[in-house]
């Protein structure tokens, strides 16, 4: 029984420690845009330290897509724009070519 208990405590702790992992490194998610093609890389975000949880669920959904983000709500602190607003990371409005690529 002891055992048991220890080994759901373990997999549920490792569960736990893969959820709070940093975005996974290599993975990159793209969108074709009007402006251009945009490409989420994970490795730029988690060498900057940051972790999934800091923006999955509470500002993006889990799922590629589910998510419609617009310019205007990235520009005005939604989405992107909650970090990309010229303090904690490079500011949205007039730096297009940093995501949109042709």
């Amino acid at each position: 029984m002891k055992n048991a208990v220890r080994t759901a405590v373990t997999v549920i702790m490792v569960l736990a420690a893969a959820q709070a992992m940093a975005v996974s490194a290599g993975k990159s998610v793209e969108w074709n845009t009007s402006m251009g093609k945009v490409v989420f890389k994970g490795d730029d975000h988690a060498g900057k330290g940051l972790k999934c949880a800091e923006c999955h669920s509470k500002i993006f959904k889990m799922k590629k897509g589910a998510t419609e983000m617009k310019m205007a709500d990235i520009n005005a602190g939604k989405f992107c724009g909650e970090c990309h607003n010229g303090k904690k990371a490079f500011k949205s409005a007039g730096n297009c070519a940093k995501c949109h690529k042709k």
